[in-house]
């Protein structure tokens, strides 16, 4: 620890006297200063003990000393060293009385030690608690290494950082979620900085930020060299970091940013492994990707997965949901394949796993925020999901995450599964603008004449396409004779020129009626 006034009182060379501020000696002393002005705090920085022998003072009048004091006290002076001997046979009683009311620490000097034994005595100690904060840094480089080296993850590493910084410290993924912490109990601490970590990663790397009160200081490092930070360290303390400390946490930075850094390099190495595993399970040979997958992914070929294809309005948005949902699989151990693919990302998850569960819960967020002015969100994606599939059935998968993929897209949603088309109606398909258009033009022309009150031709052919082409029941429904409704269904042949025999025909007539149905509502 740096020098402080006890340390020398305690000094035996120099021999001080304490007159004034006993209470006060446990204060740090940053330099010793010896100046004889009657003013000298323009010229301190605070945390000196000042040397004087008041040459320039009325050191034996009440109120001038006070106010001299005062100026020392708030310019956040140490202490004040006072030689005797020199003008004054001893401290000038008017002086040990302000030094007194003001709580401001004043040593006796006596006349056989010079000002400049104190100076070095100050330089000294300095010196050599700068040296031990050194050697204690490098220590702390050293063990933090080998913890880094040794196997055990960022755990061992953060541990025995908060051993050296006597106090706690987590580790983040790019997501704000806390990967590791240490002692186990911070981790709960660690987890409500997230929205901290957030803005933190929004800046430049390196980046930091000490948030928190006096009794629980926490700093936040960003981790990573790129435009984006791949993750945050935090560390927890009672009071500042020291030299001691401060190499600690850099230290540690440096390891976990190489750590993150040597991640990205096998990350990438994943993605083109799972890549080559992708292009063998489309082209139908799952026991050649099961052989490529190994342990990397063969657990996730082993249980059901989904098939999920994302396409994003810039690569932010891309890299966002692929962070989202790299850091879920990663806080669950389980296997996540992921393939970049141009403008898109290709995704085997596991069915019911944590990584798809956070691909939904971006997607619903993204449902949640009003669209912003002039366009798509940085951050928006549109994602299909197939259903859950196996090994033998990825080209199936694939096809199926194309087509919710195509909807999501026509409906403006983020996420749209498969089972949603094919376990529900295909009517909701045809709220597309497109079928819309394509039911009002084929429709218009019975329109526009039931409009002139010449029959009710789109009622009857409705009636008549619902009983499947059973003349009595649907004239039943309507209230006429059959042979009125034989003529109404010739009109309705003549005025679109084409044949009620003809199944494609009476499958568009009716898909057009169910889509004027749909649009009705909206109408009124």
């Amino acid at each position: 620890m740096p020098p402080t006034l006890a340390s020398l009182v305690q000094h035996p060379a120099l021999k001080l006297v304490v007159r004034a501020g006993a209470d006060r000696l446990g204060t740090p002393v940053r330099w010793a200063h010896a100046s004889e002005l009657a003013d000298p705090v323009p010229y301190m920085d605070g945390g000196e003990l000042l040397l004087v022998t008041a040459t320039n003072l009325d050191a034996e009048n009440a109120d001038s000393m006070r106010r001299y004091v005062r100026r020392l006290e708030g310019a956040g002076v140490a202490g004040v060293g006072f030689a005797v001997g020199v003008n004054y046979e001893e401290v000038p009683a008017a002086l040990v009385e302000a030094a007194e009311e003001a709580g401001l620490p004043l040593l006796e000097v006596p006349r056989r030690t010079p000002f400049l034994a104190i100076s070095k005595a100050v330089s000294a100690a300095i010196a050599a608690d700068q040296y031990r904060a050194v050697t204690a840094g490098f220590e702390a480089q050293r063990e933090l290494t080998k913890a880094a080296l040794a196997g055990d993850g960022p755990a061992g590493l953060l541990a025995r950082l908060a051993a050296h910084v006597d106090g706690w410290a987590a580790l983040y993924d790019a997501s704000g979620a806390v990967l590791a912490a240490a002692p186990e109990w911070a981790a709960r601490r660690a987890a409500r900085l997230t929205p901290d970590v957030e803005r933190l990663r929004d800046r430049p790397a390196p980046a930091s930020v000490v948030v928190g009160g006096s009794d629980d200081r926490v700093e936040l490092q960003s981790l990573g060299t790129g435009r984006r930070a791949r993750g945050a360290l935090a560390v927890g303390t009672g009071a500042a970091l020291g030299t001691a400390e401060r190499y600690a946490v850099n230290s540690a930075v440096a390891l976990l940013t190489l750590t993150t850094a040597r991640s990205r390099a096998l990350h990438g190495a994943e993605q083109r492994l799972g890549a080559a595993v992708l292009r063998m399970l489309l082209a139908g040979r799952p026991d050649h990707a099961r052989a490529v997958a190994g342990d990397l992914y063969g657990d996730l070929l082993d249980a059901p997965f989904r098939l999920l294809i994302a396409e994003a309005a810039t690569p932010a948005g891309a890299e966002a949901l692929t962070e989202t949902m790299e850091a879920a699989a990663a806080r669950t151990g389980e296997a996540l394949l992921l393939v970049p693919e141009a403008e898109r990302v290709l995704v085997l998850a596991a069915d019911g796993g944590a990584a798809v569960a956070a691909c939904a819960a971006y997607a619903a967020a993204q449902d949640d925020r009003a669209p912003r002015e002039g366009g798509a969100d940085d951050g928006d994606v549109v994602v299909g999901l197939s259903a859950p599939a196996g090994p033998i059935a990825v080209s199936a998968a694939y096809k199926q995450a194309e087509q919710a993929l195509s909807v999501a897209r026509r409906r403006g949603r983020a996420l749209v599964e498969h089972e949603e088309l094919a376990t529900g109606s295909v009517l909701p398909l045809l709220a597309d603008d497109a079928v819309r258009a394509f039911a009002d033009g084929m429709l218009r022309a019975l329109y526009e004449h039931d409009a002139k009150g010449r029959g009710d031709l789109v009622a009857s052919l409705r009636a008549w396409l619902s009983r499947h082409g059973q003349w009595d029941a649907a004239a039943a429904d309507l209230g006429v004779h059959r042979h009125t409704l034989r003529y109404r269904m010739r009109r309705v042949e003549e005025i679109l020129g084409r044949s009620l025999d003809d199944p494609d025909v009476r499958m568009e007539l009716w898909l057009a009626l169910k889509a004027t149905e749909a649009a009705a509502p909206a109408e009124g």
